[in-house]
């Protein structure tokens, strides 16, 4: 007698043409083969998935927008002065209480693992302390990784260097860098070298916000691809952001995106912050602002889809919902075949796994009882609609459900349900 099993389940697979219908069982913690269960479910051909995962957020400044003023241009550099200012006023207490908030936001849209970057620009570190803490806290509900990261630069930023050292040395889990924000070229490629030989030298990964600009002339990834390979780093470098690709002409981003493959660098998008942040120059027509995301798929590369802020100087809306980023996409990159909207679900589970390098990923007997369970019947509609996440499992205990909405229309006098289906 298995302790629960979830009957009709539509199964999201990476890689496969669609979802395929199967019974799915769990005990003690794990998923196995079907079986008579103490507790049935049947989900009548709902959409179920591993974990959400994600691979980019900015825990430290998640509901600040407005503190001290809003980001009246809208852009990334007003947003990073405006944070500058509200460093100043954190407190451990602060940045605890905001992150925790979110990351049970993300529980309940299913969210099991999280990568946050952290400012380190900061002689205190005291962002980095609370959310060691707040790591410890979570531990057993959301898997966190932090990456030292820092605002301000590397080199631009006095002392910015032993910051980043001593950031590694209490205990971070990547390290970052922004070296489009450096004062010269030639400092940001420091910046990514001096990057990544720390995270090499202590075994750890990368994950640097790179070419995060409308710059055609900001070429940063292709320094990361080049250290990835010197380095025999390949598959523990991320690329986040990368939105001046957008702007390269045609045959170098062919030549650059061969090499980002050779190399092996995941690459993250983040079409909310991004949709907003970018193209403030552009009198029209105005740039998307992201990366290639396509041509990357087509070439192989590991592409995942990241929230970035929760209401922040850079970006005041979002609750924490991969989903909603997923769906944005689709407009933006133009990936709205029946194809690229499996593949858009893919971009925010299976390929920021990837990216995380978590263990045990999936849906296969043996694995882990953690997953999602959407209340739509195909990963179009789990996007179209937005889908509340029914029922979240993690070591197959509920850890968060929804009830949907009940929609009630009066139609010629005669109530009626609405359920957009």
């Amino acid at each position: 007698m298995i302790d629960l099993l979830l009957r009709d389940a539509l199964v999201r697979e990476p890689g496969r043409d669609a979802g395929r219908r199967r019974d799915i069982g769990v005990h003690d913690g794990r998923i196995v083969a079907p079986g008579p269960a103490r507790q049935t479910r049947d989900l009548d051909g709902r959409l179920v998935t591993p974990p959400l995962v994600e691979p980019h957020l900015h825990l430290d400044a998640v509901l600040t927008a407005g503190q001290p003023r809003h980001n009246v241009s809208g852009s990334l550099f007003e947003g990073i002065a405006i944070w500058a200012q509200r460093v100043a006023t954190l407190t451990e207490a602060d940045v605890r209480h905001r992150a925790l908030t979110v990351l049970r936001w993300q529980l309940a849209c299913g969210v099991q693992h999280v990568r946050s970057h952290v400012d380190v620009c900061d002689p205190d570190l005291r962002a980095l302390r609370a959310l060691i803490e707040v790591r410890d806290e979570v531990r057993g509900m959301i898997d966190l990784q932090l990456v030292a990261f820092p605002q301000q630069g590397i080199l631009s930023f006095d002392g910015g260097a032993d910051l980043m050292r001593k950031a590694v040395e209490l205990g971070v889990d990547a390290v970052g860098a922004i070296p489009h924000y450096e004062l010269t070229r030639e400092d940001g490629v420091e910046s990514v070298r001096f990057a990544m030989a720390l995270a090499q030298e202590h075994g750890l990964r990368v994950d640097i916000h790179c070419d995060e600009t409308d710059d055609e002339h900001s070429r940063f990834v292709e320094t990361m691809a080049a250290e990835t390979i010197r380095r025999g780093m390949s598959g523990r470098v991320t690329a986040s952001h990368t939105t001046a690709m957008h702007s390269y002409n045609a045959a170098y981003a062919s030549r650059l995106i061969a090499n980002i493959a050779r190399a092996g660098l995941h690459m993250v998008t983040n079409p909310l912050d991004n949709a907003v942040l970018q193209g403030r120059f552009d009198a029209g027509p105005v740039r998307r602002g992201h990366t290639r995301v396509r041509e990357l798929l087509d070439a192989g590369v590991n592409v995942a889809i990241g929230h970035d802020s929760v209401m922040d100087p850079w970006y005041p809306l979002g609750h924490g919902d991969p989903v909603q980023a997923a769906f944005v996409l689709a407009h933006l990159g133009h990936m709205s075949g029946d194809a690229h909207l499996r593949t858009l679900i893919d971009m925010i589970t299976a390929a920021p796994a990837a990216a995380l390098g978590v263990a045990g990923y999936g849906l296969d007997v043996g694995s882990p009882a953690d997953l999602v369970v959407f209340d739509a019947r195909s990963e179009a509609e789990a996007l179209r609609l937005q889908a509340p996440r029914l029922l979240v499992l993690r070591a197959g205990m509920v850890v968060a459900a929804t009830e949907p909405a009940r929609s009630v229309v009066t139609w010629h006098g005669e109530p009626m349900d609405v359920d957009f289906r």
